[in-house]
């Protein structure tokens, strides 16, 4: 290594772990989202659970996975994109303003995407946390409806609204492929561009930096 050079310890062990464990389950449930797989099912929850982990760990985590850290303010994101077209592009140690809110898009869109598939599941399956929800507004209806056409009418408005959840799973599952595909490019420019190994450094938890 060069002398003018030094190794930090930058993403903890915790973020690497969500960081890969996210990657396979997403990938894990995209693949199995036919036919009712129950892994499908299995990492969707998984995926959940690693977003609101990512989000404590967000506020009472090491200093680079905080939100302080990487969620800058618009003007700074403006000065990072306008410093890439210089030939001294500034560097940050950890996630540069335009991945700090990379990060955050890409949460929220997960969320959306797991809160589609819960709201899916509780209406095709009557199954998951949000299937109690409906157990708790819908019986009452039904228990009094004395006449075949309001039950069907109740029938006819979860068919609509199971078509609605499934479609809005299905384009924000599209929509986060997309910030998927950013978030790889911007890796590999961003590598490119500083002359660094942002994979590795997410695998061993340390980057190479000046002194």
């Amino acid at each position: 290594m060069d002398t003018n050079q030094k190794n930090i310890q930058v993403w903890d062990v915790f973020v690497r772990i969500f960081h890969w464990s996210l990657v396979l389950s997403f990938v894990t449930a995209y693949f199995t989202s036919e036919d009712e797989n129950p892994l499908h099912i299995l990492a969707g929850y998984m995926v959940l659970g690693l977003i609101i982990f990512r989000i404590v760990w967000g506020f009472i985590g090491t200093r680079y996975a905080r939100f302080e850290s990487f969620v800058f303010p618009l003007s700074t994101v403006v000065i990072y994109l306008k410093s890439l077209f210089s030939k001294k592009p500034k560097h940050y140690v950890g996630h540069n303003p335009v991945g700090g809110w990379m990060v955050i898009a890409m949460l929220i869109m997960l969320f959306m995407v797991t809160f589609s598939g819960l709201k899916v599941y509780a209406l095709e399956e009557g199954e998951g946390p949000l299937a109690m929800q409906m157990h708790s507004l819908n019986p009452i209806t039904s228990a009094h409806a004395e006449e075949d056409e309001e039950q069907k009418l109740i029938e006819e408005k979860d068919e609509v609204s199971e078509d609605y959840w499934k479609e809005f799973h299905e384009v924000s599952t599209n929509l986060m492929l997309i910030l998927i595909a950013l978030h790889i490019t911007g890796i590999i420019f961003s590598s490119m561009l500083h002359k660094e190994n942002l994979v590795k450094a997410m695998l061993t938890g340390k980057k190479t930096i000046k002194k």
